[in-house]
C-alpha cells in the first residue's frame, strides 16, 4: 500500500529556481551595456560584469563562446536601442524635421543627466578605442553609424522638401557631420560634467543648415 509522506518542508533558503528561468541572457547583456559604457571594452574583465550580477563564469559561456562574441551583442543591443530612440523623435509627425533634431539631442541630453554624465554612447566611446578592440568590431561600428547617419539623412531630406533648409543642401553629408560633431560633443559633455557642449554643437548645427 503507496503512503503519502507527513514529512514537512525544511526550513531555510528557498528552493532555487533554475537559472533558465529568469532571463539570464539578458541580465548579462544590460550588465555589459551598463559596464561597457562607463569603463570601455579593452579593460573590461568578464568576472567584473559577472561578479556585478551574480551570474557564474559557467553560465555565461553558456550564452556567448567568448568576450568577443559576448562585445558584438551588447553593440547590437545597443544600436537597437538608440536606433528606436533616434526614430522616435526623427518620425515623429508632430513636429517639422529641424525641431525633431532638436528634440532627439534634448532626450539624450536628459539620459546623459541620468546617469550622472558617466556612460555617454558606447558605440562612440568603443570608436575612440578601435586600435584594441577585435578587429570584427571595426565594421559593425561603421555599419552602426551608418544606420544613424541615414535616418539623420532622411529627416534632413524632408526639411529640404519642407523649405526649412536650402534646396541645394548636401543632406547625406550634413549628417555625417552631426554625427561626427555628436560624438565629439558628448565626449566633451562627460568630461566637463554638464550638457553646455551639447547645447552649444546643436545649435550650432541648426544655425548652419538654416542660413540662406
Amino acid at each position: 500500500m503507496m503512503t503519502l509522506s507527513t514529512n514537512k518542508p525544511r526550513r531555510g533558503r528557498p528552493p532555487k529556481i533554475a537559472r533558465e528561468n529568469s532571463d539570464t541572457k539578458a541580465i548579462l547583456i544590460r550588465s555589459g551595456l551598463e559596464h561597457l559604457t562607463e569603463n570601455g571594452f579593452a579593460s573590461s574583465g568578464i568576472d567584473q560584469i559577472l561578479k556585478k550580477v551574480g551570474v557564474p563564469k559557467g553560465s555565461f559561456y553558456h550564452y556567448f563562446s567568448s568576450k568577443e562574441a559576448f562585445g558584438k551583442t551588447v553593440i547590437e543591443h545597443y544600436a537597437h536601442y538608440f536606433e528606436k530612440k533616434l526614430d522616435k523623435s526623427l518620425l515623429d509627425d508632430n513636429h517639422l524635421p529641424l525641431q525633431r533634431i532638436i528634440n532627439f539631442v534634448d532626450d539624450a541630453k536628459a539620459g546623459i543627466i541620468r546617469h550622472h554624465f558617466k556612460r555617454g554612447c558606447l558605440v562612440g566611446n568603443l570608436g575612440q578605442e578601435v586600435d584594441l578592440l577585435p578587429e570584427s568590431f571595426r565594421q559593425q561600428l561603421i555599419d552602426i553609424f551608418y544606420s544613424w547617419q541615414q535616418r539623420m539623412t532622411n529627416c534632413l531630406e524632408l526639411a529640404k522638401e519642407q523649405g526649412q533648409i536650402a534646396k541645394t543642401s548636401n543632406c547625406n553629408l550634413l549628417a555625417e557631420l552631426f554625427w561626427i560633431g555628436w560624438e565629439g560633443a558628448v565626449s566633451r559633455a562627460k568630461l566637463v560634467g554638464s550638457v553646455e557642449p551639447l547645447d552649444n554643437f546643436v545649435n550650432y548645427f541648426i544655425d548652419n543648415l538654416t542660413r540662406v
